[in-house]
């Protein structure tokens, strides 16, 4: 992966306007944005960071936007740190307990074991947790690190303020304003991805682990990568809340880093948050946004 892109200004601050020596398309593309956020009928925040020195914009750039899976990249984050100093590796056996499969939950890993019982490499739980947004696989990676405070404390240990994770996979099913409590700022999330794309926070090895992981997100194929021109390279990572019996879609979420032609990165994050739209619209969203950051950065 090439990462003499954004990497070179790490230090850049997201902030919710164009400075004024902004890149004409900038202006541009954050006015454009603002008319999508429009449809969602309801709050959307959005960080970009693109390869030149100033090409960040931020649109309710410091709101608190509920994760969903989306908290489940930090995750992998705090478990792949932990191979990297030697305290877990990606062959160690894990072992998965019937009472780790819960039903009624998002799980192809319980689909795959339904009687548990079963010992499987941390690299096949990861995957399944990160690649397909598995909700049991997430809960026994909690139980692994130690619960969601200690994913919290290590991703504060980077610098980042403006996230916090606390609660399971397992809370957030049973009590759906439980979601509230795992919260990021596009901005601290961009932040982070931005710290993962430029090789800062993990090995070579674990970073190209984590990498291809989300270049195989199978979840949202509507959102980030739905007009994209077919064959775009994208390491992503989507969060959903589903829709309420109040008609209200509390989280519908892609985050991630767009290869444009020629290797450059794009950072891009999208929340949509209590929107009285539907799923399928908010996802429209995120991919008209999508499109207008690629039109955008892909044209020079």
């Amino acid at each position: 992966m090439n990462r003499t892109t954004v990497c070179a200004f790490l230090a850049a601050v997201i902030i919710p306007f164009v400075p004024a020596d902004t890149p004409a398309q900038m202006p541009r593309l954050q006015t454009k944005i603002g008319h999508i956020v429009q449809r969602a009928g309801g709050r959307v925040g959005v960080a970009v960071i693109g390869p030149g020195k100033n090409d960040t914009l931020a649109v309710n750039g410091s709101g608190r936007f509920p994760m969903q899976s989306v908290y489940k990249f930090p995750i992998a984050l705090a478990v792949l740190n932990r191979v990297d100093s030697g305290k877990f590796s990606l062959d160690q056996k894990i072992h998965i307990r019937k009472d780790d499969l819960l039903t009624g939950t998002w799980s192809p890993l319980r689909d795959k074991y339904p009687d548990g019982n079963v010992d499987i490499p941390l690299s096949e739980l990861l995957t399944y947790t990160v690649s397909l947004s598995d909700n049991n696989g997430c809960d026994i990676l909690f139980r692994l690190l130690g619960g969601p405070e200690t994913v919290d404390r290590y991703v504060h240990s980077l610098g980042i303020r403006d996230i916090a994770i606390a609660t399971t996979e397992a809370e957030m099913h049973n009590n759906r304003y439980a979601q509230r409590r795992n919260w990021s700022s596009p901005a601290a999330m961009a932040q982070l991805l931005q710290m993962f794309e430029c090789g800062k926070i993990l090995s070579e090895k674990s970073r190209e682990f984590l990498w291809q992981a989300m270049v195989k997100t199978g979840t949202g194929p509507g959102r980030i990568k739905g007009l994209l021109p077919e064959g775009t390279v994208v390491a992503h990572k989507t969060g959903s809340s589903g829709t309420n019996s109040d008609g209200i879609t509390a989280a519908t979420n892609d985050v991630g880093i767009l290869t444009l032609p020629g290797g450059k990165h794009v950072v891009l994050v999208v929340f949509v948050s209590d929107a009285k739209a539907k799923e399928s619209a908010c996802e429209d969203v995120i991919a008209r946004i999508t499109k207008a950051v690629w039109d955008a950065f892909s044209a020079r």
